[in-house]
């Protein structure tokens, strides 16, 4: 439990020390609210935007640079598992999208007068079901493209397109027809929709089974695909 706790503490520092993650997890965020003047709404796809960059955009990056440089492979002749060290990874992206989430969320509710979430606990939920999900398809990536630059780049492509389609970024129903219906099939707009369920206060049973879903599945391919070095 000791070296879990190292693990995950060095991983967080390690992400607060990126400036491009803590700027796409902290301020970008931050600069969509003040542009959109707090609009109700918009806060729990914020939540989840934040959550989509550190789990799909960097983690994968991280992860394929672990591989690069035979991290893995030595951490596996210690006492200590690599298994480990992915397991703190996705502590690390939940608490870093966590900081995010509450300076997003006080910053709404003082500064623009947001209403707050009505239902804690439920949106407590739909946050770590998201944050999660992100992170197992995280896993795939680096688990299918095994090379730091490349599985930075891919993780993202997928990223950027998926927050807008997904309705993080912006209210779905802003976007056409055709880019809605693209929108419906995307792993990120369950989450969306669970954390704005949440935030109303709304039960979000189906958003979360599929979330769940998501999660097992994700973890079961990149368990499968993953190799060591």
């Amino acid at each position: 439990m000791k070296a879990f706790t190292s693990l995950t503490a060095t991983e967080l520092r390690l992400l607060f020390r990126d400036p491009a993650s803590m700027f796409f997890m902290m301020a970008f965020p931050l600069m969509l609210l003040v542009l959109k003047r707090g609009e109700s709404g918009t806060v729990p796809g914020y939540i989840a935007m934040i959550a989509a960059i550190g789990g799909m955009g960097a983690l994968p990056g991280i992860v394929a640079s672990y591989r690069e440089r035979k991290v893995l492979k030595r951490l596996a002749a210690t006492p200590i598992s690599p298994v480990l060290l992915l397991a703190g990874q996705l502590v690390a992206q939940v608490v870093a999208t966590l900081a995010g989430a509450v300076v997003l969320v006080v910053v709404s509710i003082v500064v623009f007068d947001v209403e707050a979430p009505r239902n804690v606990p439920l949106l407590a939920a739909a946050f770590l079901l998201c944050s999660v999900m992100v992170c197992s398809l995280g896993f795939v990536i680096a688990a299918v493209v095994r090379n730091t630059r490349g599985a930075s780049l891919i993780g993202m492509l997928v990223t950027f397109p998926m927050i807008f389609l997904a309705g993080a970024a912006v209210p779905r129903k802003a976007l056409p027809d055709s880019l809605r219906q693209i929108g419906d099939f995307l792993p990120l707009t369950p989450g969306v929709q669970a954390l704005s369920d949440g935030w109303s206060g709304t039960a979000a049973v189906f958003p979360m089974m599929i979330l769940t879903g998501i999660i097992v599945a994700g973890t079961a391919v990149a368990a499968a695909l993953f190799r060591w070095e």
